[in-house]
């Protein structure tokens, strides 16, 4: 699994900054909480927005768009039925249908956040009208123009529009525009082609001055610049809620988009949600503001895409993986490589913290319907507890990274030769690396930097080329306790297990499949 070196636009410090206003309250509007009594498949669940950007994930059919309804509900300007229509008898299951809200509102309670309940009873919604203003953004809005009803008047050769309703867009639309798409869009215009101004139409300009209408956007470019425009037209304090976020968009315009939010939420006190399915949109944002809908259970983290596949059983895998972060994973991986082992059959995901990997892990397993197994494993100093029946197990050391360069530092004289050539340098290069370790272990104070400082004193070799260089050695050094760390995959993996007494005991209800006998060659 690759290193994260992905460095947003938005500092570390108005991360921080937005962190600390939302553990404040210090908004004049704000959705704080929800507490879901039942929603659609969603039971007994809460979710805080603790982040005022706040990511949903989830497979489809998962439960992202009903948190995302049920913020939109709670205030007075959204429809219930925009979200959650009812046909008839069809949908009966809607009746009693309950959640609450803990908002912030400073013109009704100017001191602290307050509760409000919705909820759908005897046919009818029932909530308070609270006011806030809210902008929804749907699928709908990457609708190509030639496909939209309302501007086909547009598409005829006698079309022609007044002078003054062409406007340019404003200097903060074209700025924002062109940081996520990448394009100069200075002199882009909207026109207003009805009376009522409510249908536009855009129109841009080629680098030669050639104009062209919408008809002619990319589905992506007509629908940022209108999403651009609605938000900078946004009061203060306003909730904007995106579905598929990364709709029509390059993955660095997606990221783009979201770094845009952030922005926004600087600037304009603004709170944004929105799901997604892109692991590019989660990237700008810090682990507290993604939230991942599992089989109708909600867990706060930074889930990616793939572990969620592989927790829904979504993919072709005999075992699912979860490990604290992105290099036990790694480890993991190359422990399992080295093994033998197919490594594309087993699916391991490195999770945002302890606490994540043992919650999902424990959830998945509880699933009756899950298609396959999954283990957990929690690092040296993780406050977690280690429980072999729920499938958690305790890696050898405190920190991963520290226990893994130590070891290996200690048979440098063994193997520096093999080391050299796993980090790119020539074999010769033996002694330059053996020094540069050396080095690095006596000024080093955070342990998570110690792969991209030997890197960097060895050429700009990158980090994630010398921690799997690390781990590779590892393996080769310390076979013994390799197998050990793999031995609860292999027995997850076998269709029975042996107790401490060599007794054969039966697994539960989890016959071996075809692929479980592949892996073995059976």
């Amino acid at each position: 699994m690759a290193q994260n070196t992905f460095q947003s636009e938005i500092r570390h410090s108005e991360v921080q900054q937005l962190l600390e206003k939302a553990a404040k309250q210090s908004y004049g509007k704000y959705l704080q909480k929800l507490n879901i009594t039942k929603l659609r498949g969603l039971e007994k669940q809460l979710i805080s927005f603790e982040f005022p950007v706040t990511a949903l994930i989830a497979p489809n059919g998962g439960g992202k768009t009903t948190i995302l309804g049920a913020a939109a509900c709670a205030y007075k300007s959204v429809k219930p039925r925009q979200f959650f229509a009812k046909s008839g008898k069809l949908d009966d299951s809607m009746q009693n249908w309950r959640f609450e809200c803990e908002l912030v509102d400073r013109g009704i309670n100017p001191k602290e956040s307050f509760r409000r309940t919705v909820s759908f009873l005897n046919t009818k919604w029932s909530r308070d009208q609270i006011e806030r203003d809210v902008v929804v953004f749907g699928v709908a809005r990457t609708v190509p123009a030639n496909e939209r009803a309302e501007l086909r008047k547009c598409a005829t050769a006698a079309f022609e529009v007044k002078p003054e309703s062409v406007v340019k867009l404003t200097e903060p639309v074209a700025t924002a525009v062109q940081r996520i798409l990448g394009k100069s869009v200075a002199n882009y215009t909207h026109m207003q082609i009805d009376t009522r101004g409510r249908v536009t139409l855009l129109s841009g300009q080629t680098e030669l001055g050639v104009s062209y209408s919408e008809f002619h956007f990319g589905a992506g470019e007509s629908s940022i610049i209108r999403m651009i425009m609605r938000i900078e037209s946004l009061q203060d304090n306003s909730l904007i809620l995106i579905e598929e976020i990364e709709n029509g968009l390059h993955p660095v315009a997606t990221i783009r988009m979201v770094e845009y939010l952030i922005d926004v939420a600087l600037r304009k006190s603004a709170q944004a949600i929105f799901t997604t399915h892109s692991n590019d949109a989660l990237r700008p944002l810090p682990d507290k503001a993604i939230w991942a809908s599992v089989r109708n259970r909600i867990f706060q983290g930074k889930l990616s895409i793939e572990s969620l596949r592989a927790i829904t059983g979504e993919i072709d895998a005999a075992l699912a993986v979860f490990t604290e972060d992105e290099f036990s994973a790694a480890w993991m991986q190359t422990i399992v490589r080295h093994a033998g082992l197919q490594i594309e059959l087993i699916e391991v995901h490195g999770m945002a913290g302890d606490g994540i990997a043992v919650e999902v892990n424990k959830h998945h397993n509880m699933d009756p319907t899950r298609k396959f197994p999954s283990l957990c494993f929690i690092d040296g100093d993780s406050r977690q507890l280690e429980n072999s029946k729920e499938n958690v197990f305790r890696l050898p050391g405190q920190s991963p990274e520290q226990f893994i360069f130590n070891a290996v530092k200690d048979r440098l004289s063994n193997c520096k030769g093999r080391l050299a050539v796993a980090l790119h340098r020539k074999y010769e290069d033996e002694d330059l690396v053996e020094k540069v370790i050396t080095e690095v272990s006596q000024t080093n104070r955070d342990s998570h930097l110690l792969y991209s400082q030997v890197g960097k004193r060895l050429g700009l070799i990158p980090s994630t080329t010398v921690r799997d260089g690390f781990l590779s050695i590892w393996v080769q050094e310390y076979p013994d306790a390799a197998r050990l760390i793999l031995t609860p995959i292999q027995e997850a993996l076998s269709p029975v297990k042996i107790n401490a007494e060599g007794v054969v005991e039966n697994r539960k209800p989890e016959p071996p499949t075809k692929m479980q006998d592949d892996l073995f060659g059976q």
